[in-house]
């Protein structure tokens, strides 16, 4: 590779980890290309993406990034997970990493808030932002519909009661 390759994967990286809202960094030695690529599938699903690069170029990356602190995690055979949204790289790494032993998650960041394995599990768990979306609507639309049922209940009373009083009155 030379030194303008060198540069642009730089300078990739450096987008990447100025972008994202979780970078997830993980060892994946003795996977395969299939579990690679399988991997990668289940993370474009999700909304993010999987980046092997050499660790001396990503760490040259990190420099002045705000998760600058997931340097000390790039040695070895390393794989960067992230996406935008902060929990759907996490997700889809834990989930990916309880079916495959030699997936082993090191750490990661968010923002310039540093992760270790635990803390990665633990994004994990949160709920996705679609997630939080659907719950919010959820919570925003119920107390509409009991407006909607409370205002439409005098007028069916009403009409219940002409209904009765027809009834009576033939």
């Amino acid at each position: 590779m030379d030194r303008a390759q060198k540069e642009k994967v730089v300078d990739e990286l450096g987008q990447i980890f100025e972008s994202s809202g979780v970078v997830v960094v993980a060892h994946y030695e003795g996977m395969t290309v299939a579990q690679m690529q399988d991997l990668r599938a289940k993370m474009r699903e999700a909304g993010g993406s999987v980046r092997v690069a050499k660790n001396r170029l990503a760490k040259i990356a990190l420099q002045g990034k705000p998760c600058e602190s997931i340097g000390d995690l790039l040695t070895g055979m390393t794989v960067l997970s992230y996406s935008e949204d902060p929990v759907a790289a996490a997700k889809v790494i834990d989930d990916y990493a309880k079916g495959n032993d030699k997936l082993v998650i090191l750490g990661g960041a968010m923002g310039e808030t540093a992760l270790d394995s635990e803390g990665v599990k633990a994004v994990a768990k949160m709920p996705s932002r679609e997630e939080l979306i659907a719950s919010i609507v959820g919570i925003i639309g119920a107390p509409a519909s009991n407006i909607a049922g409370v205002i439409g209940a005098p007028a069916s009373n009403i009409a219940s009661i002409l209904t009765t009083i027809e009834e009576k009155a033939a």
